[in-house]
């Protein structure tokens, strides 16, 4: 190749997988003075060929896993060097130069897999660094000034370290769009950084000992994060702060010690995968049938049991994978069939008894798993529907047989059921009506007519005979609707324009709910919702549900049910009063607020009463005064009732137990209370009058 002069016009080379151990490399590469990108992966070499110096055009080396102890040599020297790849060696911090990151158009670095217990020094003078990889060392602090001037940074690698703290200047990362910390024990890592790095896109934070504590508060303002990873921690629950982020396609929860999942997960309408493998979760919400993008659902060894998996879950029309595996599942939903487009369903070490029968209708179903079932027993296959038909008779033979026409009328009938010519039919239909034919017809006629008679005959005697002088009605005529009025739970124009109107059951009762909180919906509440709108022909029609909160008591269940009833009687509508459960609702429900509704926790109280304890406060109370009689409160004491107190005016004392905790203050009261005064020779012991209404009474 040399000889034709080829040589100065190659681009690239990829010499991977040559043996260069013994030292020997080509000398034609240094013809090569053209090279753009070299690969020398997996070569056996121990140090950097002398001929790189040559190719003063190159622009990307790789020479990953090798015996290299350092990177000295002839790198500094290749002025349009790009990227260097050197994973998976041997290099040590000496290994690697300084004057490499002098380069100007260095931007990629891969030093990941090798023995590194530092950054590599003057690294933050490559200012135009844009791929950072140092994962898979022994690093154990990252400088502060690292990042001072690496502001360009777009994807940094740093996992599998040993680092404990991120530098605060790592929120100077405003361009960063990977971020990758996995297996760094950064317990006490708050991570106050990450809001700041707003144009991140994939944070993968596994084994990281993430825990509710120690994850910001908030990532609202990172509206690009679609990727996340925190599988390997310590989390209880689902963070808070990821229920915020708008752009979430990819989400890994696995290995935590998650017990449930809140309703707000609803707000994932872009997630398409989701693993919330070995977890502690026993069942999941209805919320998670609303991720209608979800293709990936991953679920292997939490504790799904039998209502583990919500009935809606056939809603996930984009499902493409779900994995249950090892759980105590007994049964799966038949709408979990209805996912067309699933490909890998995966049920294996569970407790399952039988499939629904629509599983062998899953067309694209690639990998079925049932294995270590040990009560499983599969559902036969439906036979096939397309030969079904139904085999009745409408033959005139047949129907002249039923209706006991003679056997010679049939016979006729059948003789001419053939071929006929179209002229002789015709011919026919002219014919008069007293031909015999017509005679025939008439008498199988009379007698099917005879038949029905009698039978009405008999249900008249019948009736007569259980209503003796009645006239024959029809069953639901003798119903006899009772008369209720309604005007105390609804208005006169309710349902007489067009619009939406809701009520809230509270104390047995509806009571209307404000247009501002229209789809805002309490968990322990039940609402009735009316539609009303025109039909095509310009009349008044209706649409009536009853919305049944998940938290709701047993008397808002019910109420909201009779009222819905007692609102369509009010109406005179015809149309059915619809049951819609939270976080089942129906798309016809959903389309009234267009498709948006949200659920707030809490609710009214029970209308039931609770019976508690009467509690009475006995109190003492100093009477005086000749014309304005004085009440006033004194210690509930014997002291208290000593006559010397009085002043020289006519008194008494005056005791009071009362089911109110709070003491009524001393008022002057004439004419209200007529005591009888204290004997002046000396006092008596009180005489306690009889209660009355928890109230008694001590004169002297």
């Amino acid at each position: 190749m040399e000889a034709t002069g080829v040589l100065p016009f190659v681009r690239g080379v990829d010499l991977s997988g040559n043996d260069f151990k013994g030292g020997y490399f080509p000398e034609n590469v240094k013809a090569m003075t053209s090279l753009r990108w070299l690969k020398l992966n997996r070569t056996g070499l121990c140090y950097l060929p002398e001929e790189l110096a040559a190719l003063q055009k190159l622009e990307h080396l790789s020479v990953s896993h090798n015996n290299l102890t350092t990177l000295h040599g002839e790198l500094s020297s290749l002025p349009s060097l790009r990227a260097i790849v050197a994973r998976a060696n041997s290099l040590k911090n000496s290994g690697v130069p300084d004057d490499i990151f002098k380069l100007d158009d260095l931007s990629v670095l891969d030093l990941s897999h090798n023995q590194l217990t530092e950054c590599p020094r003057e690294l933050e003078n490559a200012k135009n660094m844009l791929v950072l990889n140092l994962s898979h060392n022994s690093i154990d602090t990252i400088p502060n000034q690292l990042f001072i001037n690496l502001t360009d940074l777009l994807y940094l690698d740093l996992s599998e370290n040993r680092l404990e703290s991120l530098p605060p200047q790592m929120r100077r990362l405003v361009h960063l769009q990977t971020l990758v910390l996995n297996g760094n024990p950064l317990l006490h890592a708050q991570l106050r950084q990450l809001p700041a790095m707003t144009a991140l896109q994939t944070l993968h934070l596994r084994s990281t000992q993430r825990t509710q504590s120690n994850l910001p508060t908030s990532l609202e303002g990172l509206s690009n994060l679609a990727d996340v990873d925190l599988s390997c921690n310590d989390l209880t629950r689902v963070p808070e702060c990821l229920y915020t982020l708008p752009s979430l396609r990819r989400l890994n929860l696995s290995s935590n010690q998650i017990t449930e999942l809140s309703l707000c997960i609803d707000q994932w309408v872009h997630v398409e995968t989701l693993n919330l493998s070995r977890n502690q979760l026993t069942s999941l919400p209805s919320a998670i049938c609303k991720l209608s993008k979800l293709k990936k659902l991953y679920l292997n060894s939490n504790k799904l049991d039998f209502d583990g998996l919500p009935s809606g879950i056939g809603k996930l029309t984009n499902l493409e994978e779900f994995m249950a595996a090892n759980n105590n599942l007994e049964l799966i939903p038949e709408s979990l069939c209805r996912c067309p487009k699933l490909r890998k369903l995966v049920v294996n070490k569970n407790r399952l008894v039988t499939l629904p029968e629509a599983i062998h209708f899953l067309t694209e179903i690639e990998v079925l798993d049932v294995r270590e079932n040990p009560n499983l027993v599969m559902p036969p296959k439906p036979a096939d529907r397309a030969a079904e038909w139904y085999n009745i008779d409408f033959s005139l033979q047949n129907q002249l047989r039923l209706a006991g026409a003679s056997p010679a009328t049939v016979a006729a009938a059948a003789a001419g059921s053939g071929p006929k010519d179209p002229m002789a039919r015709k011919m026919r239909l002219r014919r008069r009506k007293d031909s015999a034919q017509d005679d025939q017809a008439k008498q199988v006629l009379k007698g099917m007519s005879d038949v029905a008679q009698e039978k009405n005959k008999k249900q008249e005697e019948n009736a007569d005979a259980r209503a003796p002088g009645g006239k024959v009605r029809r069953w639901d005529q003798g119903l006899e609707k009772p008369r209720l009025d309604y005007s105390e739970f609804f208005t006169e124009d309710v349902g007489q324009l067009p619009g939406l109107t809701i009520w809230q059951i509270e104390n047995f009762v509806p009571v209307l709910v404000e247009e501002a909180f229209h789809g805002k919906f309490y968990e322990a509440d039940c609402y009735i919702v009316l539609k009303t709108f025109l039909d095509d022909s310009g009349s008044l029609n209706w649409e009536i549900y009853y919305w049944i909160g998940g938290e709701a008591t047993l008397d808002k269940k019910a109420c909201s049910a009779i009222h819905a009833v007692n609102l369509r009687n009010y109406l005179g509508a015809e149309c059915r009063t619809v049951r819609e459960e939270m976080g089942d609702e129906s798309e016809e429900f959903l389309q009234v607020f267009d498709n948006d509704i949200s659920y707030i926790e809490g609710g009214t109280a029970s209308g039931f009463y609770t019976v508690e304890d009467t509690h009475y406060v006995t109190r003492m109370y100093r009477v005086y005064g000749k014309k304005n009689i004085k009440l006033e409160p004194v210690p509930l004491k014997g002291t208290s009732l000593d006559p010397r107190n009085m002043s020289g005016h006519a008194g008494c004392a005056w005791s009071a137990r009362a089911t109110s905790s709070t003491p009524s203050p001393a008022a002057s009261m004439p004419g209200a209370l007529s005591a009888r005064p204290w004997p002046k020779t000396g006092w008596h012991s009180p005489r306690f009058g009889e209660e009355e209404e928890g109230v008694s009474s001590t004169v002297c």
